[in-house]
């Protein structure tokens, strides 16, 4: 029997990418994402072209209940996931007091909340099963202290790094793994969300291109690491920002930020 991958953030940049490596490996899909025609689009070239059976979901993860939602809708369908990858998310940039709340209010539901729900959900029938893994989409912010003009951002990516920590230890023993995947810049759909009129930042930080990205971490997630920062240059940034004052740290992002 094959097995069945759903990943959120389907429908372009990471999880569009990630759905190809799955579907190339053999694996059932299960694509979640708020655009309707992309996901059909990739449903029919998947399934033609690796032989593997494709359900789309249509959904806004940034909304209550949204989890929830998906969830009755593997369910009701007899599907059962044992590898779960949330990868959906976006970025804001721009100074906090003048920004759109409720778009922050949003990143937080749809980076964090959402991903939390998802994986409570998901987690209780991989144990059951005596296997699954989870891939959770953290970034190489997660590392920073704190990450001035793109603050809620990066603090959702330090919860994602350190509740993706905590849970693997939790879970040891019982066949099912987590992995929070970090990577630096790459050039997705994300930096225009986010707002960055230019991308002067590719100039100062290592892009690894989204195909090397998503293999290297799929690669590690199926090995059942628990952090994965693809790239020398952002590995070696990890560890830098382990050592770095605070103060050094943030104002250095800041700086960065400034150059958008």
């Amino acid at each position: 029997m094959k097995r069945t991958a759903l990943i959120t953030g389907a429908s372009s940049g990471f999880g569009e990418k990630f759905a190809e490596i799955f579907a190339k490996d053999g694996y059932n899909l299960v694509l979640v994402a708020r655009n309707v025609y992309k996901l059909n689009q990739q449903k029919k070239l998947l399934e033609n072209h690796y032989g593997v059976k494709v359900w789309v979901f249509t959904q806004d993860l940034s909304v209550e209940n949204s989890a929830s939602k998906v969830f009755e809708f593997t369910q009701s369908n007899g599907i059962h996931i044992d590898i779960l990858v949330n990868n959906a998310g976006f970025g804001d940039i721009g100074r906090f007091a003048n920004c759109d709340i409720q778009k922050q209010i949003d990143m937080i539901n749809l980076n964090v909340t959402t991903l939390v729900n998802l994986t409570h959900l998901y987690v209780k029938p991989m144990i059951s099963n005596g296997y699954g893994k989870i891939m959770n989409i953290a970034s190489i912010a997660g590392f920073v202290p704190a990450g001035p003009l793109m603050s809620v951002y990066y603090a959702t990516k330090a919860f994602v790094l350190s509740f993706t920590d905590a849970i693997a230890t939790e879970l040891k023993g019982t066949g099912v793994t987590v992995t929070a995947v970090c990577p630096g810049p790459v050039r997705t759909e994300f930096f225009k969300r986010a707002g960055f009129k230019d991308q002067k930042i590719f100039n100062l930080l290592t892009n690894n291109g989204t195909q090397k990205v998503c293999q290297y971490s799929y690669n590690q997630m199926i090995k059942g690491k628990t952090i994965v920062v693809p790239g020398i240059m952002n590995k070696i940034g990890a560890n830098v920002c382990k050592f770095a004052p605070r103060e050094l740290s943030k104002n250095v992002v800041y700086m960065i930020q400034k150059t958008r």
